[in-house]
């Protein structure tokens, strides 16, 4: 149901929730509220984004670019609506809460401030000056001068205006700087892209007796890095010139032996398990697989690539040690169905197929619930930490903690 041209921002704000209820109800995503359809009909989006035209302004799923570095990489953007109104369900926002926001485009915070009301407060930072200086621009002539707009690095979160009921996060982070949970309430919920193993989610999490818990409902999304003292850069491994790299690896590569391995004969195995719930699929192997990565192919090598046609996104991969790989592939089942199989490459592919098999096997006898999540402080214990544990994250500042009941 795409958005059609309009006469009026009013109009094209009823056609984009109209659109998100559209796809909420056909292709199941996330429930959007009624008070956060409300807002959404309520804020100008297109006066935060006035390079773009109006149905771009108002397309659900268009996240308009608002700063690019001297290379043309987008270094700041504002969230798709369907993605925005997603974490301002998960933030469960009610009056008179005070909301941090990490990251400053101006038009999630006003719907933040819609949602607060008057007597809540929304404070939101960037490191980007121009980023910040655009924001509170377009927030007063929206007609929100109550945001507070900060200019300064997010790491050290605005210790001035908390405790926060709920922080925002709307870049992606590789680790969770202690200054946002030690600046939450003690009920406090922090909503934050993150990525595990080169998986992308957006997570809601609880604190709870000091660390973080997640809520059920966490969902795949994409998102710029963090700048500044949270960034991370994840550098891929070049296989084959920029046809194939790989990304995430966490443990040394032989490059030259998985390269000729990738060039050798293959060996197909099928697991007889259906590919369903794919985003939840994905993180259970990130979370069960040893010697884990991620395989980029580029689109002109597809039809060829290790994975097979059907791969478009990168996939994940078991390694072994002397660079044979298992790629997991699928192969069409009719009516829309398909079936998981793993690729083996090299002299020890076929064990590292085997272990990727009981793992999907795994997948199968699971039911189908989502991970839980928890974040707990750098150097805690494993005695600690929860025994139902599948894997430990271990970052800078913090224990991230994988685990499936």
């Amino acid at each position: 149901m795409p958005v059609t041209p309009t006469a009026s921002p009013a109009q094209a704000r009823q056609n984009m929730v109209d659109t998100l209820l559209h796809l909420q109800k056909e292709w199941g995503m996330p429930e959007i509220s009624d008070r956060v359809a409300s807002v959404l009909r309520k804020v100008p989006r297109h006066v935060f984004v006035p390079e773009v035209s109006l149905d771009e302004a108002y397309a659900p799923d268009y996240a308009p670019p608002i700063r690019r570095a001297e290379d043309g990489l987008v270094t700041s953007s504002m969230s798709a609506v369907r993605v925005q109104a997603m974490m301002l369900d998960q933030a469960g926002l009610e009056p008179g809460m005070r909301v941090l926001e990490i990251g400053s485009g101006g038009y999630n915070a006003a719907l933040i401030a819609e949602l607060v009301g008057s007597t809540g407060e929304v404070t939101t930072i960037d490191i980007d000056p121009e980023v910040t200086d655009r924001a509170r621009r377009y927030l007063d002539e929206a007609g929100y001068q109550d945001v507070r707009v900060v200019t300064g690095d997010a790491d050290t979160g605005v210790p001035e205006f908390a405790p926060y009921d709920r922080i925002i996060v709307t870049v992606r982070a590789w680790d969770l700087p202690p200054a946002w949970i030690a600046q939450l309430t003690e009920t406090g919920r922090l909503i934050t892209p993150m990525r595990l193993r080169g998986v992308n989610r957006t997570v809601a999490f609880d604190r709870i007796d000091g660390h973080l818990v997640s809520r059920p409902d966490h969902h795949l999304t994409v998102f710029v890095p963090m700048q500044g003292a949270g960034a991370h850069e994840e550098r891929g491994i070049a296989v084959q010139g920029n046809e194939i790299a790989l990304y995430s690896a966490e443990e040394p590569v032989d490059v030259s032996a998985l390269r000729k391995a990738l060039h050798g004969p293959r060996k197909e195995f099928w697991s007889g398990v259906e590919f369903t719930h794919p985003d939840r699929l994905h993180l259970w192997i990130a979370s069960h697989a040893d010697r884990y990565a991620l395989l980029h192919v580029a689109e002109d090598v597809l039809e060829h690539g290790p994975a097979g046609p059907l791969a478009r996104q990168p996939v994940p991969v078991v390694l072994a040690d002397d660079g044979s790989v298992a790629v997991r592939t699928k192969r069409a089942l009719g009516e829309g169905r398909f079936e998981i199989g793993v690729f083996a490459y090299g002299p020890q592919g076929e064990r590292a197929a085997q272990d990727y098999i009981d793992v999907l096997r795994a997948w199968e006898r699971h039911d189908g619930s989502m991970a839980r999540i928890e974040v707990w402080p750098s150097g805690t214990p494993e005695t600690d930490l929860p025994t139902d544990r599948v894997r430990v994250l271990d970052k800078a500042h913090t224990r991230t903690v994988l685990a499936w009941t």
